[in-house]
């Protein structure tokens, strides 16, 4: 019988469930990733005052947008399985222990355009506000990553490295469609580890910042190229595979940022070179 190597098995302990008690449960995806909104938060914060903008405006700002998103992703949840829980309805307590793509792409969506409106609202410089949320939301990435680790979404393909990851216990199966019993490259981890470089190296350039949309067009190329990168050790199942496995749906999505991002900074470049002109 194959023997995992020790480091192997200390992350195979990683468990979908913080808490359990009775039917009162607790996922450590929702947990982490809350914690991750909260850090988030408090960055954001500081981020605002370094920019000169009013803390209290964005913290709104990201509350509407958060509260979006949820609503946004929930709703979506109940309208494709609406038949489960006319049957189940105890089971809508669940949803939020499931996670997917198209839900983040949902969610996402949903967070920039409430964000736009209230920014817009309020005339707030759109520029200016995505450099101050660049960086936290690089950081709450990294925190919702870590998160999908120890619930075992957005799993990795099979690996046969002393750091793969194992899991056992049913309800990552159950959620989450994660194969049990089997090692898996934990690119949940990579992930967490380059948003939360691509958080520093935000934070270090933010306060140099001489041309607003600069810090925004970094985070769209870094979490493109971050994005586009794990995905190649992500499962493919479920992700909007095309070209016969070429690339996905998340890989064209981080394209399409790293262009965006791309373009962003071309135009700051070229329009500061005409005004030194």
């Amino acid at each position: 019988m194959l023997r995992l190597p020790c480091e192997c098995r200390i992350l195979a302990q990683v468990h979908p469930v913080l808490l359990h008690i009775g039917a009162f449960i607790i996922p450590s995806y929702g947990a982490v990733a809350a914690l991750g909104v909260l850090a988030g938060l408090f960055l954001a914060q500081q981020t605002a005052r370094i920019a000169r903008m009013n803390p209290a405006t964005i913290w709104n700002l990201c509350i509407i947008s958060l509260f979006s998103a949820l609503v946004a992703e929930r709703l979506l949840l109940i309208l494709m399985n609406v038949s489960a829980l006319r049957l189940h309805p105890s089971w809508v307590l669940s949803l939020a222990m499931v996670h997917h793509p198209l839900l983040a792409g949902v969610g996402a969506v949903a967070a920039l355009l409430s964000a736009w409106l209230y920014a817009r609202r309020k005339h707030l410089p759109l520029l200016a506000t995505a450099d101050v949320l660049a960086a936290p939301v690089a950081l709450g990435l990294a925190f919702e990553q870590l998160g999908a680790l120890l619930a075992g979404s957005d799993f990795g393909t099979d690996a046969q490295i002393p750091w793969a990851v194992t899991y056992t216990h049913p309800l990552a199966a159950v959620w989450n469609g994660t194969p049990l019993g089997v090692p898996l490259h934990p690119v949940q981890a990579y992930a967490a580890l380059a948003f939360l470089t691509l958080t520093t190296g935000l934070l270090v350039w933010q306060p140099a910042l001489h041309r607003r949309g600069d810090i925004a067009g970094a985070w769209l190329m870094g979490t493109g190229v971050i994005t586009f990168i794990t995905e190649l050790w992500r499962d493919p199942e479920g992700r909007g595979v095309i070209l016969n496995g070429a690339i996905d749906g998340p890989q064209i999505a981080a394209t399409a940022f790293v262009l965006c991002g791309a373009l962003l900074l071309r135009q700051h470049a070229t329009d500061a070179s005409g005004a030194v002109q």
